[in-house]
Order: structure tokens, then C-alpha cells, then sequence
């Protein structure tokens, strides 16, 4: 898939069929790797190739993948119908819940393969530690300034977009750049606002 194929989603169905982990890995996952039978998704997840293969249909009813034809006949292979998505839902919209719900998913996913990176960072080639990068920034922001601020991220990040990238040098590899941006002081302790 060279083109870019950008989904906006605020069907809550949508929404919480993307709430979960091992479908949030699988959209990605085909999403960067390209087309995949669920046995190879399933290894690039870990899982079994028989819930890869229940959650990649729950993905296509919704849209968000679908099968190709495979050259023998035999594999049934599956890609990715977006190269990404968001889930931009009004706070009072009826697709808020779910939209935090996917967003909750998402947030437990970052944080998981920055602790699996982390706990075999000394496996990792010493070219790619001397390129990984861990930054936090405390900023002080109007909530227009952080709008453009992810728009500027956004359009500097894009270019790499492995589902879209046409060509990359002979080294490259897929990374997990993740983004949080979110004003501290307006959530009280304990989680309240």
C-alpha cells in the first residue's frame, strides 16, 4: 500500500473493536510489515494463529483490514485497508467512552514494548542504542499552541511512515515512535478534574 489511506473514526463499534490489545497489534502490525497470513501476524504479536485469525475478521467487518489473494491459493493473507487512524471524538460525543477506551489500549501498548525495548536494550545493536531516545519536556502551552505543536510533529513524522514510505536505506527498520501530549495541571490528584 504506497498511498496513504488515513482513517477518522468515531463509530463507537469501531472504537472498541480497536479497544483491544491483540487487535490494536495487529492493525499495526500489518499496518508497518505489510500483508500477512494470521500465523505470521501471530508470531509477530504472540499469539495463536487461531485468535489472530478471529481478531483480524473482527478487524475487516469494520473495515480496517481484509484479505488478498495469495499466490498459491492456499495462505489466506491479510493487509491493512489504512495506513493509520485517529479517533479525534468531542468529549460529549456518543463515541467519548469508547474513543477512551481504544486511546486507555493504545497508551498500555506504548508503555509495554518501551519495557520490553528497555529489558533487552543490551541485545539491541549498538548503532540502534546510540540512535534510541527517551525525552520528556514539561512545556508551557495554550491549547492552541499544542494543536500546532502535534500538527508540526505530525507532518515531520509522516514522511517515515513505514506503510507509505517508498523507499528507505538498506538499514532500516521498523520504529515505535510513540507521542503523549496532555496539560498536567488540569487533572487534580487521584485522577480527578
Amino acid at each position: 500500500m504506497a498511498r496513504e489511506s488515513r482513517r477518522h473514526i468515531t463509530e463507537p463499534d469501531v472504537l472498541d473493536a480497536l479497544a483491544h490489545p491483540v487487535r490494536l497489534d495487529l492493525i499495526d502490525y500489518l499496518m508497518a510489515a505489510g500483508p500477512a497470513t494470521a500465523s505470521v501476524c501471530a508470531r509477530a504479536v504472540r499469539d495463536t494463529p487461531s485468535n489472530c485469525s478471529y481478531h483480524l475478521r473482527v478487524l475487516a467487518r469494520h473495515g480496517l483490514v481484509g484479505e488478498v489473494a495469495s499466490a498459491d491459493g492456499r495462505e489466506r493473507p491479510w493487509q491493512a485497508l489504512v495506513t493509520g487512524f485517529d479517533t479525534d471524538v468531542e468529549p460529549d460525543a456518543p463515541a467519548s467512552a469508547a474513543a477512551a477506551r481504544m486511546l486507555a489500549v493504545s497508551v498500555q501498548r506504548d508503555q509495554q514494548l518501551a519495557r520490553d525495548y528497555l529489558a533487552h536494550r543490551d541485545d539491541v545493536p549498538a548503532a540502534w542504542r546510540a540512535a534510541d531516545a527517551y525525552a520528556t519536556y514539561t512545556l508551557r502551552l495554550s491549547p492552541a499552541e499544542l494543536t500546532d505543536l502535534g500538527l508540526r510533529i505530525d507532518a515531520l513524522i509522516r514522511p517515515y511512515i513505514s506503510a507509505t514510505r517508498q523507499t528507505a536505506p538498506d538499514d532500516a527498520a521498523l520504529v515505535h515512535v510513540g507521542v503523549q501530549a496532555f496539560a498536567t495541571d488540569t487533572i487534580r490528584p487521584g485522577g480527578d478534574r
